[in-house]
This record gives structure tokens, sequence and C-alpha cells, in this order.
């Protein structure tokens, strides 16, 4: 069975629901998926798994990463994920003209480091998950997993 590891940041619970909308449709694909907080997460947790889901929201007018999920976003480079397929999403703030979702793109540019292969383009949303946003993040779901069977 494909496992799946979902880790998330979330301040207002916006990315949060992301996670769990995410972890839903993973398990009506038959996969086997866990969801973890970034605090509680190591990234060389991806080593079990098939495919390597990151979550975050983009922090403050400068689009940072957030403080909760800095250390793993920095040592996520020096894991081995050859043969995983990867994905981000994030949650954010249209307000930010230019740096909107930004840390999506980071963790992006992050797991390209690590071997992995991108299995969708990152799921970008404004604030909390709206109808529109759930769709992309089912869709996501079922291009991940399409591609990791498509690698093996």
């Amino acid at each position: 069975m494909t496992r799946v590891l979902i880790v998330y940041a979330s301040l207002t619970g916006n990315t949060r629901a992301g996670a769990h909308i995410l972890e839903d449709a993973f398990l009506e694909l038959n996969t086997d998926v866990e969801v973890i907080e970034s605090y509680d997460a190591d990234p060389f947790e991806y080593e079990d798994y098939d495919i390597c889901v990151v979550g975050t929201y983009t922090y403050g007018t400068d689009a940072n990463l957030p403080d909760e999920i800095v250390d793993f976003y920095e040592e996520l480079e020096d894991v081995d994920l050859n043969g995983k397929v990867y994905g981000v999403f994030g949650s954010g703030d249209v307000f930010y003209v230019g740096k909107y979702c930004l840390c999506v793109d980071y963790f992006e540019d992050q797991f390209e480091k690590t071997g992995a292969k991108k299995g969708a383009d990152g799921v970008k949303y404004n604030l909390d998950p709206n109808e529109e946003a759930t769709a992309h993040l089912k869709s996501f779901a079922k291009e991940l997993v399409a591609k990791h069977e498509q690698m093996n």
C-alpha cells in the first residue's frame, strides 16, 4: 500500500484544514496516510514513505517561512528521497501581492535538492480552503498517487 506523510505548519488553522482535506483525499485513494505538525516531524521520516507532502503558510510582509517549520526546511535538503514523490501546498493572503504563498515555492526548491520527483504543481489557496481550493487539493492528491504509480 502506498504510504503518504503530510507535514504541515499552521497558525490560524487554514493550513491544518488543507492537510485534513488531503488526508481524506488520500484515504479515498486507498493509501496509508499520516499527518504530523511540523514541530513534531523530522524530515528523515520521509524515507519511510512513498509520497512526501508539506503544507505551510507564508508569514508576514517579507514572505518568511513560519518559525515552527524553519528547522524542518533546513534539514530537508540533507535527506535522500530518490524514488519518492513530493508535493507542496499552502495558504496565504492575496493581500500580499508578489509574496502570495511564496513558501510553497521555497519548499518545492528544497525538495528538488533531495532527489524526489515532483508529483503535482503546488496548491496555493487564499486563507481558509474554499470549495475551489478543496477541489484542487483532491486533484493534487490524485496526481501525486498517479505519479507514484507511474514510477513503480
